[in-house]
């Protein structure tokens, strides 16, 4: 892993430490160094943002990521002038990706001993601009990949999976990777057959239509929610496995994944005789996919995330976060429902491999 510049003031530059900025306003000046570094980190924080969202999978992780990263950044401008940084961009991007990496070990000590399944944090967004509610990026954030792949993610190294998304998802050229990471590119590239053998192995190349995820995602929450034995016998494919992360917090989480379409239908129809009265049903886009979040009043109860065969016919797995600590960013604000995309072509998943010449 490549050093991370030690020029923040917490760790030994001067003045207090400073929340990172996170708007377009800068304040009454306009001009001078510190503006610009401001701004440089402005314009490139959704960026940052996606990119180690992806890696940790988790938002409040990824916040405090970004304080770090802003304060190593603004410690850089107070010790040396900004004209001798080439790229803005790849040092921006350096420091964030090394300091999500210097992360790892903590986060990976509280997964030891949270209770049942973990899953990723949900990014939830407005179903109709993919943006979240607090962000005005309109290019960003819709990077991040589904929620099934996050947890795929989940089984690689943290090096397999920084090299993965920086290649797969955001092109990164494995040269400018091995910079990032203080590593050769020819152990880049290995590491980068490794993960992508692994997700392969793991997800479908191509998804199905948009349109027909939408009406799959319906029919399912309408037969879980209704408790509708039949009618999940139907939707749910036979190795079928759900994932209910409740950290501990909701006594209806189970401790462990379910697998197989029977006993899949059987809890799913048993909460649904459980479920809390007055429960509204928000369709939003989590992870760019198709998903519902379930409200109590203004409260959100849970999200609930289906991934679907390659042909859109059945559910393969579903992933339901309840756990109250996921949902602070769910807000129900947006109630605008997801577009038909009748004219959109199904896209394939972020494991299909480039095109042979697209990338270094």
């Amino acid at each position: 892993m490549a050093a991370i510049p030690d020029d923040s003031p917490a760790t030994g530059g001067a003045g207090p430490a400073q929340d990172a900025p996170r708007g377009p306003g800068l304040g009454n000046r306009q001009d001078g160094p510190a503006h610009t570094a401001t701004r440089l980190f402005i314009d490139h924080r959704e960026l940052l943002f996606s990119i180690v969202y992806n890696m940790l999978g988790s938002v409040a992780d990824t916040e405090d990521v970004l304080q770090e990263t802003w304060l190593s950044w603004s410690g850089k401008n107070r010790r040396a002038p900004l004209a001798e940084i080439g790229n803005p961009r790849a040092y921006l991007v350096r420091i964030a990706v090394n300091h999500a990496l210097a992360r790892q070990a903590a986060i990976a000590s509280r997964r030891e001993s949270y209770v049942g399944p973990w899953l990723p944090e949900p990014l939830v967004t407005d179903a109709t601009t993919g943006l979240a509610p607090d962000t005005a990026d309109h290019t960003v954030r819709t990077d991040s990949v589904s929620m099934a792949m996050l947890v795929v993610l989940e089984t690689l190294t943290p090096l397999e999976r920084t090299v993965f998304i920086l290649h797969e998802v955001f092109a990164y050229p494995h040269t400018e990777i091995a910079g990032m990471l203080d590593r050769s590119p020819a152990s880049v590239r290995q590491l980068a057959h490794r993960a992508r053998a692994h997700v392969h192995a793991r997800r479908p190349r191509y998804r199905a239509h948009p349109r027909v995820r939408r009406e799959a995602t319906e029919r399912f929450v309408a037969a879980a929610l209704g408790g509708d034995i039949h009618a999940l016998m139907e939707i749910l494919a036979p190795d079928v496995t759900v994932w209910i992360d409740g950290g501990g917090a909701r006594q209806t989480a189970g401790l462990r994944p379910v697998h197989g379409r029977e006993k899949a239908a059987r809890m799913l129809a048993g909460y649904a005789t459980r479920r809390v009265e007055d429960m509204d049903i928000r369709y939003r886009r989590v992870n760019g996919d198709d998903a519902a979040v379930l409200f109590t009043g203004d409260s959100p109860y849970a999200v609930m995330v289906m991934d679907l065969t390659a042909d859109g016919d059945q559910v393969s797995g579903v992933y339901i976060v309840t756990n109250p600590a996921k949902l602070t960013h769910v807000r129900p604000d947006d109630e605008r429902n997801a577009p038909d995309e009748d004219t959109a072509s199904g896209r394939p998943e972020v494991s299909q491999p480039p095109v042979p010449g697209e990338r270094a």
